[in-house]
């Protein structure tokens, strides 16, 4: 599986709709797209999630339910230990 930060910029810097949307509906990924932790800064402005997918177009489709109220940046990312087998393979 394809690992993904998740960047979101509440639009406005305004938390309230977003948790709102998410209170009401939940997280509304769609199967196949695991959600795994997140993290928002203390000004309530954005939000860090780590995603992963088989199939980047799940989140392209759950970031479409969310763009009214959210600016998206995503980059693909690996973990500390596939990165430094990348850098300096032990074989």
């Amino acid at each position: 599986m394809a690992t993904y930060m998740v960047i979101e910029h509440f639009r406005g810097g305004n938390a309230k709709p977003v948790y709102e949307r998410f209170r009401e509906h939940g997280r509304m990924a769609p199967d196949g797209l695991v959600y795994l932790a997140s993290w928002v800064d203390e000004g309530l402005t954005r939000c860090w999630q780590v995603m992963e997918t088989d199939d980047p177009i799940l989140l392209e489709d759950w970031m479409t339910q969310w763009r009214d109220l959210v600016d998206f940046e995503v980059y693909p990312v690996l973990g500390s230990a596939e990165a430094a087998e990348r850098v300096l393979p032990t074989n």
